[in-house]
């Protein structure tokens, strides 16, 4: 930033943030782009891999069933077949997995421009405390972006693919439809995991503490469990694989507020000293 955070006026401060929203929605564009590009790669392995046998997930729940007798976790072995019912539905499509591939791919860079933008109005010891943070947020997203894709995505496209009401009603999945419910699952995903991001920000706005986080252990784990229970098939397997990481974020964001509170107090200790 060319002026020091205190002479710049609210119009200049206005300005700073007009800059970084432009840098990061270019690197959204400029990856969605490139995502556009590779359509084949995309939509034939990515987005409609979670359906297909051979999909990681799927080959090792078959085994692991295989293995201990358990024949039903071989999941997504029948062929999903998905249509697209609008005149411009696969273009829509491609432009709006291109836009949600492009910000996966450039969240690293987009968090970077918030960040920079919030940095400038830290003291120096709240920059100590919190470097590394866009490393940090950057792993957690992509780590529940993969947990998604990987974990939640097959188990909810063979629970919803498969689920029938009657053997007359045949399931032919419409393209809007299977690709908004992978990308909630996915960018849901992505997004609870920054957990432990928000507890630290929530903990240095002086919103919430270790104390608070513990007080209301109990009524996190039922919100918990409804969050569980939105972002899979309604079934009790799939709920608790979703339930135990959130609950351990939870606990690493009680863990991130105490050392935050006690940052906090050890610099108002040695102010008073001085």
């Amino acid at each position: 930033m060319a002026k020091n955070d205190e002479e710049m006026s609210f119009l200049e401060h206005l300005e700073e943030l007009r800059w970084h929203i432009v840098k990061a929605f270019l690197s959204v564009f400029f990856m969605a782009i490139v995502a556009f590009i590779f359509k084949d790669f995309i939509f034939s392995a990515v987005i409609l891999g979670p359906k297909s046998p051979e999909f990681p997930t799927n080959l090792f729940l078959c085994k692991v069933g295989k293995l201990v007798g358990v024949l039903k976790l071989c999941i997504n072995t029948l062929p999903l077949e998905i249509i697209s019912i609008k005149m411009a539905g696969q273009f829509t499509m491609h432009i709006m997995v291109s836009l949600i591939a492009g910000f996966v791919v450039s969240f690293p860079y987009v968090f970077y421009q918030f960040w920079s933008f919030v940095v400038p109005a830290m003291h120096t010891g709240e920059k100590k405390h919190s470097r590394g943070a866009v490393l940090y947020s950057s792993f957690l997203f992509i780590l529940g972006v993969l947990f998604g894709y990987y974990i939640i995505s097959p188990l909810t496209v063979h629970f919803l693919g498969s689920y029938s009401v009657s053997s007359e009603v045949t399931n032919q999945i419409n393209l809007i439809s299977y690709v908004s419910t992978l990308a909630s699952v996915v960018l849901a995903s992505g997004l609870i995991f920054e957990l432990p991001v928000l507890a630290f920000f929530l903990t240095k706005a002086g919103l919430i503490t270790p104390e608070f986080m513990k007080k209301y252990r109990k009524h996190s784990l039922v919100v918990i469990l409804a969050m569980s229970a939105i972002i899979t098939p309604p079934d009790v397997f799939s709920q608790v694989l979703v339930a135990v990481p959130l609950i351990i974020l939870y606990e690493v964001g009680i863990f991130i507020s105490r050392r935050i509170i006690r940052a906090q107090k050890k610099e108002e200790a040695e102010r008073e000293k001085e």
